[in-house]
């Protein structure tokens, strides 16, 4: 069997018009020695390495991270609103957040599978030679490798957030915000030079014309995507149970299951964790409430108050929630009593001396929305240390992180 010259082999990999950088990779390679020429990058061919592959995986990839970033967005906005939406961030529907952290965290780990096999459908597109044929290939190559560095990023340090591991020196939630505008940003970009492509193998059907293995052998496209559908479904299934409770018997690979907890309710940060000693919540606490007519309660004084009883979730960025009983002052009470003018709002601060919201400020329309509590009760006892004893704050539509526990001070602003 007659074996190519080195200029051949490497034609078979630039097929085409050749460019300025083709033609002199060419020459270079006639003047390469076997020893290193055997050592180029092995020709890849097959129904699954081919446009159309990646492109049907490229769409489903596309809308899982599309979904990703939308409910990212909604996310990071509740937790960190710029001042002038502070106002009017909704409070209604009360499930509202649980609902989209949920599909946040469902969209991003369905997205790891759905990632890893359009890389592995593109791989051979990496050892395309000569590195860059012209400027159009060069930006392409340039958006590739921001794209796939960006997107595995987000991904795995998104799903290690969810069991709360942090390896890294920087703080989680700002890097995370800005690299997901830079992996949209290089998708934009990546869709824009490929679109040609796109379109035409968009439209093709699945019978279009591909490059078969050289005996036509060998796994087909509805295979690996039918296998890609079930990968999908069961990472899907078997997290999803921690936010979407009926599949909460199927919750085998989260982080958290919705029942596990004291008084039935998951926690993320317990009370020695926060390092709230118990002489902090013993009978000498007292709620301290600033406004133009501030006061000072103690916990019976609290419990003397008309109480009143909601059912609203506990959501968490981490991506579990599930809905509880809580008793307790409604919050809108209490700034009537300091003489909170109408629109005020409301910073909330904690018995925990250190963290990134022990200090929380709340915008008039939570504040003033009467299913939000400063909440005494769960699920009909007490609240337990881990939940935030003696009071802690509970409101819909608002992320677990935000739902103060601990209570010491009430600030009308």
């Amino acid at each position: 069997m007659k074996v190519p010259s080195p200029a051949v082999r490497v034609r078979r990999r630039t097929a085409g018009r050749p460019t300025l950088a083709t033609r002199v990779w060419n020459r270079v390679a006639v003047r390469l020695p076997a020893s290193l020429t055997d050592r180029l990058p092995p020709v890849f061919s097959g129904r699954l390495h081919d446009a159309r592959t990646a492109t049907s995986v490229g769409r489903l990839l596309g809308a899982a991270i599309a979904v990703c970033f939308v409910t990212g967005l909604v996310s990071h906005y509740l937790q960190h609103p710029p001042a002038w939406a502070l106002d009017v961030l909704p409070s209604r529907p009360s499930w509202g957040y649980r609902v989209s952290q949920g599909l946040h965290v469902a969209s991003g780990i369905a997205a790891i599978p759905l990632l890893l096999v359009k890389l592995w459908t593109v791989y051979p597109r990496l050892f395309v030679w000569p590195p860059v044929r012209s400027v159009r290939h060069a930006l392409e190559r340039l958006s590739v490798a921001v794209l796939v560095g960006a997107a595995m990023f987000e991904l795995f340090s998104g799903l290690l957030n969810t069991v709360q591991w942090y390896p890294w020196p920087f703080s989680f939630v700002p890097v995370h915000f800005a690299v997901a505008w830079l992996l949209v940003g290089a998708l934009l970009l990546h869709l824009a030079v490929k679109w040609p492509e796109i379109t035409a193998h968009w439209r093709r059907g699945a019978e279009a014309t591909v490059v078969l293995s050289a005996d036509g052998a060998g796994p087909d496209r509805r295979s690996l995507l039918l296998g890609l559908a079930a990968a999908v479904g069961a990472v899907t299934v078997t997290t999803v149970g921690q936010s979407f409770t009926p599949l909460k018997s199927l919750d085998l690979l989260a982080p958290r299951h919705p029942d596990h907890g004291p008084q039935g309710l998951p926690v993320n940060r317990t009370a020695s964790a926060a390092r709230v000693l118990p002489a902090a919540t013993s009978a000498a606490w007292r709620l301290e409430v600033a406004g133009p007519r501030p006061f000072r309660l103690s916990l019976d004084e609290l419990r003397a108050l008309p109480q009143t009883e909601v059912e609203l979730p506990i959501a968490c960025v981490e991506g579990w929630s599930k809905n509880a009983r809580w008793t307790g002052v409604r919050v809108r009470d209490l700034l009537e009593r300091a003489g909170a003018p109408p629109g005020a709002r409301l910073r909330v601060e904690s018995l925990e001396r250190s963290g990134a919201y022990r200090v929380m400020d709340m915008g008039s329309e939570y504040a003033h929305d009467p299913l939000t509590l400063l909440a005494l009760g769960l699920n009909g006892q007490v609240l337990s240390a881990d939940h935030g004893y003696p009071a802690r704050i509970i409101a819909p539509n608002r992320p677990g992180v935000l739902q103060t526990k601990w209570v010491a001070r009430m600030e009308v602003r």
